[in-house]
């Protein structure tokens, strides 16, 4: 989902035992807490003005946030100060629903205290600054005319070399190689996305002078990535290091501060492998279907090779989009709160090294420039005719409609729906779980395939996309093992990736890259936990509701309360407190 470039995910944590309130008046306790919240997120969108543009507040536009070590330093002690100030709030003051946003942002001031003094990104993570000069926004959103976009663009531009020379100051001796590896190509994406796509998109504009501004910006910021790419090149990698691994003691922070889950890695680990076996019992059952004579793996390949070719992958993915959409529709699965359609394209240049497909919806308070484009991630001419292969295989037409069901219908482009049009609150629309929106996405992949997608009374079709969403169900698996096994155990790159092709039976390409992901976002294993807690969820409300169960009330609720840990939706959902730690 997006934003790509925003490497620090915005997330939160805890539940808190006190008395709350069930009624939403308000007094002299949800004012403190209201006035506070607001200075925060301004705050924080001073910070990071970038964060602001997405969100659709344009005062940030042009702006780049300032990330020397001075600024660096006075984040940290203003987020200390909030962390204090939050704490002394009393929450049983507070209404029910001030409550929970207290809950949702005196998290995300512990989350966000915890990358900076423990996870260290400025200081780590050469891929903090790579996509730095992100201005793709101005030229794929027209939310003001053309020229005034320029006008940002050249403002964010100028501050290229400013970034890089505080990359350069930040960054420390020896850096984690796939990190400083992954950093060069998203630098030299950059480079180019500004010296090739981002000059088509402006070939039509006729002022001169403004067109001169831009061309000097312009040059001097893909100079100043270049030189940031040369410069980890030269001096960071011959000193790399394969230390990325962030440890048991912060991925106890990370469960716990993003998404209030208790349960230690290993914990985690074995439902983790025991999920892994159960799937893989799904993926052989429907193997045999299809073909009884034939290994299943051997079966999973035939289908994968059913796959457009590098020209038509694009187009064929817009086909079967809205019958998607609309099969939502007839059987009463999830209501869609608007007429408005994703546009399916190509993944920027920039963005190909971090991602297959992806979702970019427009920002929550954006007015203007409402379009959401669904990205899929072309072949490279360059890659070997192997590798071409695996990708193409990945994008076989039943696993292509799993993918737009998990980034569209009813998956991310659906949030984004509810979020705008449910009564959530400010703070419920700019801070999101991570376990909650990649583990809703992926929950709709098994339950669409539940509810009869692809079935359309042939058998082998219908194991065939059973097939591809299991195998995709594997990837994510895979994913939480090996970002356990990664962070806490030892796991290097080359034993992560043969782990992928072992057990998810992909190529080579895609699962080097997948666990290079895990050298950088130990949480990419909130896809499997988030839908088995969604899962779980489901099962405790159908009990609690009775006659009155529908699934389309269920997946309603859970879209139209924000995007908060799943752990405060089973207190919102769930009438049993003795339920509410249950949570797996």
């Amino acid at each position: 989902m997006k934003n790509i470039f925003i490497l620090s995910s915005i997330l939160f944590f805890s539940i808190f035992s006190c008395n709350k309130k069930q009624d939403d008046s308000s007094g002299s306790g949800d004012e403190a807490f209201l006035k506070l919240s607001e200075e925060y997120i301004t705050q924080n969108l001073e910070w990071n003005p970038q964060m602001g543009v997405y969100l659709g507040l344009h005062e940030y536009d042009g702006k780049v946030g300032h990330f020397n070590k001075k600024t660096i330093a006075a984040r940290i002690a203003a987020l200390k100060k909030f962390d204090s100030q939050f704490a002394a709030i009393d929450s049983s003051a507070l209404n029910k629903k001030n409550y929970y946003d207290w809950k949702i942002i005196k998290s995300n001031v512990k989350n966000e205290l915890f990358s900076f003094e423990d996870l260290k990104p400025f200081n780590k993570n050469p891929m903090t600054y790579a996509g730095a000069i992100d201005v793709n926004i101005y030229i794929q959103r027209n939310f003001a005319p053309l020229e005034q976009q320029i006008k940002s663009i050249i403002a964010i531009e100028k501050e290229a070399p400013r970034i890089y020379k505080d990359a350069k100051e930040n960054l420390q001796d020896s850096l984690a190689l796939p990190h400083i590896q992954l950093a060069i190509d998203i630098a030299k994406g950059s480079a180019s996305f500004l010296g090739n796509d981002l000059l088509v998109a402006l070939k039509s504009v006729k002022n001169d002078s403004l067109m001169k501004a831009f061309t000097e910006a312009n040059k001097n910021a893909i100079a100043a990535i270049n030189d940031y790419a040369a410069f980890l090149e030269k001096e960071k990698l011959p000193k790399a290091t394969n230390k990325y691994a962030i440890g048991v003691d912060n991925y106890k922070k990370m469960l716990l501060y993003q998404e209030e889950i208790k349960l230690s890695p290993d914990e985690i680990l074995a439902i983790g492998l025991k999920e892994l076996k159960k799937e893989q019992a799904s993926f052989n059952a429907a193997a045999k279907i299809i073909n009884p004579n034939k290994k299943p793996i051997d079966v999973y390949n035939d289908m994968q090779k059913e796959h457009p070719t590098a020209q038509n992958l694009i187009p064929d993915a817009k086909k079967n989009i809205e019958a998607i959409r609309q099969y939502l529709i007839d059987h009463k699965i999830v209501t869609m709160p608007s007429e408005v359609r994703v546009k399916i394209q190509e993944t920027p240049a920039y963005a190909r090294a971090t991602s297959t497909a992806s979702m970019d919806s427009p920002g929550p308070f954006e007015t203007k420039a409402t379009q959401a484009f669904y990205y899929i991630t072309p072949v490279d001419p360059k890659w070997t005719p192997k590798q071409q292969e695996d990708w193409l295989a990945q994008f076989n037409y039943y696993t292509t409609d799993i993918v737009s069901i998990h980034e569209a219908y009813p998956g991310h482009y659906t949030q984004f729906l509810h979020s705008n049009a449910s009564k959530t609150s400010k703070i419920q629309k700019v801070f999101m779980s991570y376990a909650y929106v990649e583990g809703w996405a992926h929950y709709t992949e098994k339950m669409m395939i539940d509810e009869g997608y692809g079935n359309n009374g042939d058998p082998i079709k219908a194991a065939k996309y059973r097939l591809a969403q299991s195998g995709d169900a594997l990837l994510r698996i895979c994913r939480l093992c090996v970002s356990i096994n990664t962070h806490c155990h030892g796991m290097n790159v080359d034993d992560a990736t043969k782990f992928f092709m072992n057990n998810w039976y992909q190529g080579d390409k895609p699962s080097r890259q997948e666990a290079l992901r895990g050298t950088y976002d130990p949480g990419y294993l909130f896809y499997t936990l988030g839908k088995l807690q969604i899962l779980k969820l489901r099962e405790d409300y159908k009990k609690q509701e009775g006659s009155n169960y529908s699934l389309q009330k269920f997946n309603d609720a859970m879209l139209d309360n924000g995007m908060p840990p799943v752990q405060i939706l089973r207190e919102l959902l769930l009438k049993d407190e003795k339920s509410w730690g249950e949570i797996l």
